[in-house]
């Protein structure tokens, strides 16, 4: 093969080496669960103290409570204002924010590995003394109420939406977007929000997470200062089992007048993040479509041209999150796609994957592996994940180890017991007059037609 000769991709390199770096996991007098790891390369940290204040332990009424406190905590302290915290946290160079999401609340700070003391204190006095002034929390409220409603207009987020109420039972929090409904989120106070925060802001079942140029000692003592009198466990936990909203396939269609093109979904419930077939899982949906060269996108994009790109993936949680298959196209290949998105979808799961499939994908994901892990911010994410989900002290040391061992009957095997198509829910967002007959003539299964606006 010549220089230049574009006919055929050029062959696979040999996988470089990639040592993920040393954690050390100390003691706080409180239980927070601490990690540590040195990266010397230069001299900054990220921390994120992470609390199991999420969404998931939360009723639908009380839905997008954590998100909301999580976006106030920004604020203020009960020592200082809004700004007096934000000049505190400049005038050592560093950066602070804090988000809410199912599995709990995270408060990071990134800074100079010299300012660390100043740092944590800092993210400390935040997390553990929070004003929220009746200004900064009716912002964040409506700042949320208005995502909110935009997403009731956008055709994606609507797809998606509706998506998760086809695939959830009711009552299964997973069911409604992360940050809540309209529902639930406009009758919430200030006091509600403080209510939250005292009540759930508590080291029980948490951690702190440290990588960056630091010495574990004078980490774990300055987390014994700040963070050792801390004492509790949240006020609320996740106790739900999922369940599917249906088994029975079919297919809903919103209807939206005027649109020309439509969003698409297909999926069903999937499984958690702490299964054992987690590697063989993550090999087989890069091969169906969580890569730009995979089946589906080949497919779709590649021979029929039906899309700018089409995407599989699986939400591993704590619980089983969806499976799904997501792609918007215009409205006369609606039903082709959905056709398509079928063949690829019951071809994988009854044959899985080929053997040379699997070995492209297994080199892809451990090739990216380390460029996944070049800040410090990137590391310490990834070590939030061990306190998360109660993964082994080595996990990421064998991560890659474990993804190049797949083989293609285990992502084939894995592939058949996860990737359903009988049980596959499809949600199109789209013009239902144009739409609609196609897709019932596919005969996919029974097709339901939803006119009304879509409430809030």
């Amino acid at each position: 093969m010549s220089l230049f000769d574009r006919t055929s991709p050029p062959p696979r390199g040999a996988i470089r080496d990639f040592d993920f770096p040393t954690v050390k996991r100390c003691a706080v007098a409180s239980g927070l669960d601490l990690r540590v790891v040195r990266l010397p390369r230069l001299p900054v940290v990220s921390l994120r103290l992470f609390m199991r204040a999420g969404e998931d332990a939360l009723a639908d009424t009380r839905g997008g409570l954590a998100v909301l406190t999580a976006d106030a905590l920004e604020g203020g302290t009960r020592k200082r204002s809004g700004s007096e915290h934000a000049e505190a946290l400049e005038r050592i160079g560093a950066r602070f924010g804090s988000s809410g999401g199912w599995e709990g609340t995270s408060a990071d700070v990134s800074c100079l590995a010299d300012r660390l003391p100043e740092a944590i204190a800092l993210l400390a006095e935040a997390v553990r003394e929070p004003a929220f002034p009746d200004a900064e929390v009716e912002r964040a409220r409506e700042q949320q109420l208005a995502e909110l409603r935009q997403r009731l207009t956008d055709p994606g987020a609507l797809a998606d939406d509706v998506a998760l109420r086809r695939y959830f039972a009711e009552g299964v929090p997973y069911a409604r977007p992360v940050e809540g409904t309209v529902a639930s989120l406009a009758p919430v106070t200030r006091a509600a929000v403080a209510g939250y925060a005292e009540a759930c802001y508590r080291p029980g079942g948490g951690g702190l997470i440290v990588a960056g140029d630091v010495d574990a000692r004078e980490v774990a003592s300055m987390a014994e200062a700040h963070l050792g009198d801390w004492t509790g466990d949240p006020a609320t936990s996740a106790s739900f089992a999922v369940s599917p909203a249906a088994r029975e396939r079919r297919v809903v269609v919103v209807h939206r007048p005027g649109s020309v093109q439509s969003e698409i979904r297909v999926g069903h419930v999937g499984v958690e993040r702490n299964t054992p077939d987690y590697f063989p899982l993550t090999i087989a949906n890069m091969v169906l479509g969580g890569t730009f060269s995979s089946r589906l996108n080949l497919n779709l994009r590649e021979r029929h041209g039906f899309t700018y790109g089409v995407r599989s993936r699986f939400s591993f949680r704590s619980r089983p999150g969806p499976f799904e298959i997501s792609t918007a196209v215009g409205n006369a290949v609606t039903a082709p796609a959905v056709r398509e998105i079928f063949a690829e979808l019951e071809g994988f799961a009854e044959r899985g994957p080929t053997a040379d499939e699997v070995a492209a994908a297994r080199d892809f994901a451990a090739g990216v592996f380390g460029l996944q892990l070049e800040t410090a911010g990137q590391v310490a994410s990834r070590l939030t994940q061990l306190v998360i989900y109660g993964l082994p002290d080595a996990y990421f040391h064998e991560y890659r180890t474990c993804l190049r061992a797949v083989t293609a009957d285990e992502a084939a095997e894995a592939a058949r017991q996860h990737m359903r198509p009988a049980d596959a829910q499809v949600v199109v967002v789209g013009d239902a007059d144009v739409v609609a007959s196609p897709l019932e003539a596919l005969d996919v299964g029974p097709v339901d037609v939803r006119r009304e606006r879509p409430a809030e």
